[in-house]
């Protein structure tokens, strides 16, 4: 089973990416079946780009750290 907080540490080492765009990343859920579900805050919530950081940057990311992570969501 996945663990929240090798979600959010894995996050934490993402963050200052997205900060530095003035955006931010929320981690909301963490489901049994693999699904990470997060939330676009700041610039990051508002930007036309937001779908691509979220799944060529979180996702991947996340991916590539927990292999048992299946997907990236934004609620």
């Amino acid at each position: 089973m996945l663990e929240r907080s090798t979600v959010e540490n894995t996050l934490n080492t993402i963050r200052p990416m997205l900060l530095q765009d003035g955006g931010n990343v929320e981690l909301v859920d963490v489901t049994a079946d693999g699904i990470v579900k997060v939330k676009l805050v700041g610039a990051c919530g508002a930007c036309p780009m937001s779908t691509m950081t979220l799944k060529n940057g979180i996702e991947a990311r996340l991916k590539q750290a927990i292999p048992e992570i299946k997907s990236v969501v934004a609620v």
